[in-house]
């Protein structure tokens, strides 16, 4: 009963979350300054007709929000306006259904552009993401094990500068390191390739790969390790670990049956908030390496004012964000029965 109540409360707030940022993506866009209409296509020639047109092929020239004491249309000024027919109204309907409008500068469904682009950037993240926990956990475990060496103060230094090192500066020296040595440094496929076998393709896409993807662990690894080496430490001094090697268990034994799991409590609560956040595109590597991703799409919107993709990438963001701290939370509650008791 206790778990259930657990879930539906954790549940109920995620969802509650959501909402409330569905609300906030819709005013945060339109209390920018300047005409949507006129940033988003930036032309000299347009007349003020043409800039019309466009407020209405977007539904610009709608009121904002209104008139939510009745649900029968009212006349403001010389307009009859319905309080349904507002953006803030046809931006949730639309949504329900879906649709996160039409692209300012592509005249494309966002939705269509996301999709699209997120796959890209799933792929890259899923690949760096779970390199640097395999290596951020052994190397923390090899580090704990071997706590107070000189292998240990080592493994820490490595660990600091991996974690401190710029983004973007790494991404740069990568993609120098990279051009040096005949790797792809940009795009995620060769032009042309789709012509190739299947198994070519994907042999290219790999190589594009490498180099993000390197950039990506490094980063991540050593804030890995070193929380992964502090929550093992911290394990390994509780008194059911002496026990454990009273009763003659060997180190490997402890490890597997006793320390990880509990070890792993506040690194599992990392890599899922960092996953919402690399939902986001590790914008700064996709734009070093010019990987057609989230974040690229995201940078070249900004640059673009393009308000619709904008919005609909920080919904996606802010939801991904939201669902990895759900999961997080479940994911806890499973490793530690204590949290659902709570």
């Amino acid at each position: 009963m206790k778990r259930w109540r657990y879930l539906s409360g954790k549940i109920s707030w995620a969802l509650f979350t959501i909402l409330f940022v569905i609300v906030l993506n819709f005013f945060l866009f339109r209390i920018l300054p300047g005409d949507p209409a006129r940033a988003g296509v930036r032309d000299p020639r347009l007349t003020r007709e043409n800039i019309e047109a466009i407020r209405v092929r977007y539904g610009l020239d709608k009121p904002i929000i209104n008139c939510f004491e009745s649900l029968n249309p009212v006349k403001i000024g010389s307009c009859v306006v319905n309080p349904l027919d507002t953006q803030f109204f046809i931006y949730i309907g639309n949504l329900l259904q879906g649709d996160m409008m039409i692209s300012f500068h592509t005249n494309r469904p966002v939705t269509e552009i996301l999709s699209e682009r997120l796959w890209n950037t799933v792929i890259l993240i899923g690949a760096g993401q779970i390199l640097a926990i395999i290596v951020g956990v052994l190397f923390g475990m090899f580090s704990a094990w071997k706590a107070r060496t000189s292998l240990d103060y080592a493994s820490l230094t490595i660990s600091l500068v991996a974690w401190s090192i710029p983004t973007f500066w790494l991404g740069v020296i990568l993609l120098f390191w990279g051009s040096n040595n005949g790797m792809p440094i940009a795009g995620m496929s060769t032009p042309g390739m789709s012509s190739y076998p299947l198994l070519t393709q994907w042999g290219d896409i790999a190589r594009h790969m490498f180099l993000p993807t390197l950039t990506y662990t490094i980063v991540y690894m050593g804030e890995y390790m070193l929380i992964m080496r502090s929550s093992l430490l911290d394990v390994l001094s509780e008194d059911y670990i002496l026990t454990a090697k009273a009763k003659g268990l060997s180190i490997f034994q402890i490890l597997k049956d006793h320390a990880i799991k509990n070890a792993m409590l506040p690194l599992v609560t990392i890599i899922a908030i960092n996953l919402g956040f690399t939902v986001g595109g590790v914008i700064q590597i996709e734009t070093v390496f010019s990987w057609p991703g989230l974040g690229m799409t995201t940078v070249e919107a900004l640059n673009r004012r393009d308000f619709p993709v904008l919005q609909g990438a920080f919904l996606l963001i802010a939801v991904a964000v939201i669902l990895s701290n759900l999961l997080a939370d479940l994911a806890y509650s499973y490793l530690d029965p204590r949290v659902k008791t709570e």
